[in-house]
């Protein structure tokens, strides 16, 4: 079993860190749009998920794709929906499940969203975003496992309509 070494010497004491200084910065930066860090990362990926799958995603795989509780993803959604931001079906074939997809608004206000959190991203973690990207896709990549949709060619913008 390996030694304590304290906090300051855990990867994962400076991951969390990190992660909650991105949430406030990106929390601050989409204000302007009315949306919060839950709600873009919801849209966000109702978003990728619809354009990568071969149907609307359900709200089940969204709430997964975006890490989010199903409960609390179920309120959020709701109320993206009553903004006109989001719909909500029944599917045809489960009628347990919800399909989701963006409505015209949704997609704009979407596309707005994705820009901030790339230049939020840009802003925080400057040239070195693309080695921290890898570097934290192969720790999450079991939790993820089944969750993402193919690759996408480079240089394809998945981001707007």
């Amino acid at each position: 079993m390996a030694e304590p070494r304290g906090p300051l010497m855990s990867p994962g004491f400076w991951l969390h860190h990190a992660a909650l200084e991105w949430r406030q910065r990106l929390d601050r930066a989409l204000r302007p749009l009315g949306l919060t860090p839950t709600q873009f990362n919801l849209l966000a990926s109702i978003g990728w998920l619809d354009r990568t799958r071969p149907s609307a995603p359900t709200q089940q795989q969204v709430a997964d794709h975006a890490g989010a509780d199903r409960m609390m993803a179920s309120k959020v959604l709701r109320t993206l929906q009553e903004r006109g931001l989001v719909t909500r079906e029944s599917d045809s074939g489960d009628a347990r499940s919800l399909r989701l997809r963006l409505t015209g608004e949704g997609r704009s206000i979407t596309s707005q969203a994705v820009r901030i959190a790339v230049a939020v991203d840009d802003e925080l973690f400057a040239d070195r975003g693309d080695q921290l990207r890898e570097e934290l896709r192969r720790v999450a990549a079991q939790r993820l496992s089944g969750l993402l949709p193919p690759a996408e060619p480079k240089g394809t913008d998945v981001s707007t309509d």
